[in-house]
């Protein structure tokens, strides 16, 4: 096997399973359109996409209309989030875009990874942010039987495609910023790169203010955003003093990078926890409801174990916290010294994922609460 790679090459190896890949689904949909499309592709991936985009907890393929699930409904169903065979899809997707940009990074001998690394932060929070658009959107079709932005546009903010949709803005952001700094334009890529996240960032909130200022689906509580910071930083520098106090050889290999790491995980849990268990002390009608199956079942199981007086007083939700710390600092843990030294693309690729899948979902969380949608 290591000789015909060796042989073919590895990235036109790549390309060719990715080519092969896109022709087997096109074939198949094309020749096999009810079995290929309407019952796995439309039931296990753009279904559950239609059904979030309409706050609906089920859609019905209709014969092709999309309609939520009701009594004369016909067709295959779907719910909104993940199941077993999305994720059979989903992974090995993500491993090959992780794989495409590790060519990349060799082809264009990109280098500084760490600056890199940190340069990519806005867009993390620009991910969660306009994820929020979404929910805004879905709210607003809730209120008025319209989508402010429509399908299937707005497929492309709900989760997993909006990871997609937020690579590739990301790759022709770090496109551009490598040709400048190539160019001479920059005294490096990193800055140019960070701009533009910041912007986007800054572009997404500034739409969501404008929304929540405008319609009557959303409105402002800025002690959320306030009160998550401020616990999820409180959270980072306690574990952050505990791991240089007791074990500091954990961080031997992220650094600072480990700060990031920590605190956007951090986020994640404590916008949980306000979100799901206090954002009515905090202003809103109602507490949040769990938009993922471990949240979920988190929460589930704490107020099935702990005594009814307890959890008045704690909540349900304070566990996931923990659980997200606890990994975070596994994760810190596992990158050692030596496998940045070994596989530095890989590591800080690696890196920039995992600070990714928990910043993301807790900026989403913290704003959703925020604006109220």
């Amino acid at each position: 096997m290591n000789e015909f790679v060796d042989r073919v090459g590895p990235v036109r190896l790549w390309v060719a399973v990715v080519i092969a890949a896109a022709t087997a689904l096109v074939v198949g949909i094309v020749a096999f359109p009810q079995r290929v499309y309407v019952d796995f592709v439309w039931q296990y991936y753009w279904g559950p996409v239609v059904a979030d985009a309409h706050s609906w907890s089920c859609v019905a393929w209709n014969g092709g209309a999309a309609v939520e699930c009701g009594p004369e409904t016909t067709g295959p169903t779907a719910s909104p989030g993940y199941t077993v065979v999305s994720y059979a899809g989903y992974v090995p997707t993500l491993l090959l875009l992780l794989v495409g940009i590790l060519f990349l990074i060799r082809r264009y001998d990109v280098d500084r990874y760490r600056a890199g690394f940190f340069a990519l932060f806005p867009f993390m929070l620009f991910g969660g942010a306009l994820r929020v658009v979404e929910d805004a959107n879905a709210t607003a079709f809730a209120r008025t039987g319209e989508l402010a932005i429509p399908m299937p546009y707005s497929g492309f903010l709900i989760s997993p495609l909006i990871y997609f949709t937020v690579f590739f803005v990301a790759l022709a952001a770090a496109a551009i910023a490598v040709i400048a700094d190539r160019k001479g334009y920059v005294e490096g890529y990193e800055y140019p790169l960070a701009g533009i996240g910041t912007t986007l960032l800054v572009g997404t909130i500034a739409y969501l203010s404008y929304v929540a200022a405008t319609e009557p689906y959303s409105t402002f509580h800025p002690l959320i955003p306030l009160v998550v910071l401020v616990g999820a930083s409180a959270v980072t520098a306690i574990t952050w003093w505990s791991i240089e106090t007791y074990a500091p050889e954990t961080n031997f290999g992220t650094r600072y990078m480990g700060i990031v790491v920590i605190w956007a995980h951090a986020v994640d849990g404590v916008a949980n926890v306000v979100g799901l268990d206090w954002a009515t002390a905090l202003g809103l009608p109602a507490n949040l409801v769990p938009k993922h199956p471990i949240n979920a079942a988190i929460v589930d199981y704490t107020g099935r174990l702990l005594p009814a007086d307890v959890v008045a007083v704690t909540g349900q939700a304070w566990p996931f916290l923990l659980v997200k710390i606890a990994a975070a600092v596994l994760i810190v843990r596992v990158f050692d010294a030596r496998f940045f030294e070994e596989s530095p693309r890989l590591a800080y690729l690696l890196m920039v994922t995992v600070v990714a899948v928990g910043l993301g979902p807790g900026t989403r969380d913290m704003l959703r609460a925020t604006f109220g949608v």
